[in-house]
């Protein structure tokens, strides 16, 4: 058997955690495999709505085992209260999560470390979700971090007071009165002491070799499927640097997240909107800063799920969209919130990008990080109906098809599935 891949496209917020849960049925296992509680996976069914944040998306199929894996950073406090109100819910979570030992723990020193980061940058921001994301993954790269599996050794305390003094004293240099500061609403000093006792409901969990784990499922022929948090165009090499993440967010980081060869990747399953958004600084070309930006927006209901910022909108972008599709190795594309765009008599799609030097160009060159890329459009005539009210066996509006077939052109990968609405049964299938 081979992991099949579920990721990003785009600069996140694609609609990925939907998409996971429908399909978790046809799995055994779902595996994150990288970033942190700095994603935001909405799930919608029967009037209910969720919000996971480290949690695998496939928690809600009591059949499907969820795994952590080692590329994923973990904050004991978030991971507490998504277990909490999965549990309220009445949703079973310690029979089916499992976490690996080597994922690595955000402290509470972490956030300040990256509130302190963020606030001397000034105008310059990244946009950082203020989650601790940054300064986990350099600690982890540094190999002075704290893992999941240290939570068992007699020494953890004194390991977690020598690195969280470490921390203080590199808030000191930026001149950061971290007393002040709240965490998720906290003082400092309270939230430690909660992110201390959530690291009593970690110990809980399965915790696994998650190497052993996943490749073990694999021999004995069950079926994997990796999930990716954030976007292709957030990637920590291929992203628009530095306005990225801090994890490999591309299909490369499946590999190094779980613990598999190359050789075990199979399917390759790309999200992206009908339609482009982004949460944060940053390049985007196709972005609208006029009335049809906002109405984006406000068809779409787009605030950050992590952040509850509001995103950025703009028209489709093609040429971003191909090299997501090239850097992955999509095999099948999913296009997400087709019904925002219901009511546009009239729609662009970004087809090539012109640069300083007045050059048309379909590729994303290194440019795009350090230039102001004009994008050159298509227009394309709009569906002017309510796709959410048309059944699966019927026939979409010419102008959808036309939409859907031109992208398809582009990229070389056929779209198989089409969102339609929030709710896990609001699905084409195509």
């Amino acid at each position: 058997m081979k992991v099949d891949v579920l990721l990003g496209l785009q600069w996140g917020d694609e609609g990925k955690g939907k998409i996971v849960d429908v399909l978790a049925p046809q799995y055994d296992v779902v595996a994150r495999f990288q970033g942190g509680p700095n994603a935001g996976h909405t799930i919608e069914f029967e009037g209910k709505k969720f919000v996971l944040h480290t949690i695998p998306s496939g928690i809600f199929n009591l059949e499907t085992r969820n795994l952590i894996g080692n590329g994923v950073i973990i904050d004991p406090f978030i991971l507490r209260k998504e277990i909490e109100k999965l549990n309220a819910a009445d949703i079973p979570v310690y029979p089916n999560l499992f976490v690996s030992k080597k994922a690595h723990l955000i402290l509470p020193s972490h956030r300040l470390i990256d509130a302190a980061s963020e606030a001397s940058k000034g105008s310059q921001k990244i946009g950082s979700t203020l989650k601790g994301i940054g300064p986990t993954y350099t600690d982890k790269m540094s190999r002075c971090g704290l893992r999941v599996g240290d939570l068992e050794l007699a020494d953890f305390e004194s390991r977690y007071t020598a690195l969280k003094e470490k921390h203080l004293k590199q808030v000191a240099q930026f001149g950061f009165d971290y007393t002040a500061h709240l965490i998720d609403g906290h003082l400092f000093s309270d939230y430690e002491s909660r992110w201390l006792e959530s690291v009593e409901v970690l110990r809980r969990l399965h915790k696994v070799d998650s190497e052993y784990f996943i490749n073990e499922e694999l021999k004995l022929g069950r079926r994997v499927l990796a999930e990716g948090a954030q976007g292709t165009l957030l990637d920590i090499d291929f992203g628009s640097y530095p306005f990225v993440t801090s994890s490999n967010t591309t299909i490369a980081g499946v590999c190094s997240g779980l613990g598999i060869a190359p050789s075990k990747i199979g399917q390759v399953i790309g999200i992206f909107k009908a339609y482009c958004t982004r949460v944060g600084s940053g390049p985007f070309p196709t972005e609208l800063f006029d009335e049809t930006g906002e109405k984006l927006r406000r068809n779409g209901n787009e605030f950050g799920s992590t952040t509850g910022r509001p995103r950025r909108c703009g028209w489709l972008d093609l040429p971003a969209l191909n090299y997501a599709v090239m850097l992955n190795g999509v095999t099948e594309l999913v296009m997400m919130k087709a019904d925002v765009l219901d009511d546009f008599e009239q729609l662009k799609i970004a087809v090539a990008y012109q640069g300083a030097d007045g050059q048309l160009t379909q590729k994303l060159p290194y440019e795009a990080c350090t230039q102001d890329l004009v994008p050159a459009y298509k227009i394309m005539e709009g569906w002017n109906q309510s796709i959410r009210q048309i059944p699966a066996n019927e026939t979409l509006p010419e102008s959808f098809n036309a939409y859907i077939t031109f992208v398809e052109q582009s990229a070389g990968v056929p779209v198989t599935m089409i969102s339609t609405g929030p709710d896990r049964n609001q699905i084409l299938y195509r």
